[in-house]
């Protein structure tokens, strides 16, 4: 069955698409002791559980830069520069909740994350010692980024 709205201009009837849900993921590297650099996870409290990025919902009307700096804060108190990005992430099956799109950005920060929000517990994790219980599909972005450096 197809799903019509109206226009809020004109009344005309339009076609109401399902899109997925705009979301990002942020890779926060902490210099570490050894070439390559640490990066900062979090613990999930919430469904899906498990270790994941800092990350999290794009508001209506904010841009995705600014979504993951203010995610990355809320998620672990760090402020963060953003890099660059690594890339868009869209597996319709990427996420169990519903179909989302991550922007996944590499972002440096200095100190020590702090849990806060969605997260139970936030942690430094070499590259070489990810934990084994991953959420979503953080583990083929790491992959990725490993890839990139």
């Amino acid at each position: 069955m197809k799903n019509y709205l109206n226009c809020p201009q004109c009344g005309y009837k339009v076609l109401q698409y399902r899109n997925p849900t705009p979301t990002v993921d942020i890779i926060i590297e902490i210099q570490g002791t050894s070439k390559l650099p640490s990066i900062v996870l979090i613990e999930r409290k919430n469904f899906p559980f498990g270790w994941a990025l800092p990350g999290g919902f794009i508001d209506y009307g904010e841009t995705a830069e600014n979504a993951a700096i203010r995610e990355a804060f809320e998620e672990t108190t760090l402020k963060v520069k953003l890099k660059r990005l690594l890339g868009v992430f869209s597996a319709p099956d990427r996420d169990p909740r519903g179909h989302t799109l991550s922007v996944v950005f590499v972002a440096g920060a200095e100190g020590k994350p702090i849990a806060q929000d969605d997260a139970q517990r936030a942690k430094i994790f070499s590259l070489d010692e990810l934990p084994n219980e991953m959420a979503f599909d953080h583990a083929h972005i790491l992959e990725m980024y490993r890839k990139s450096l």
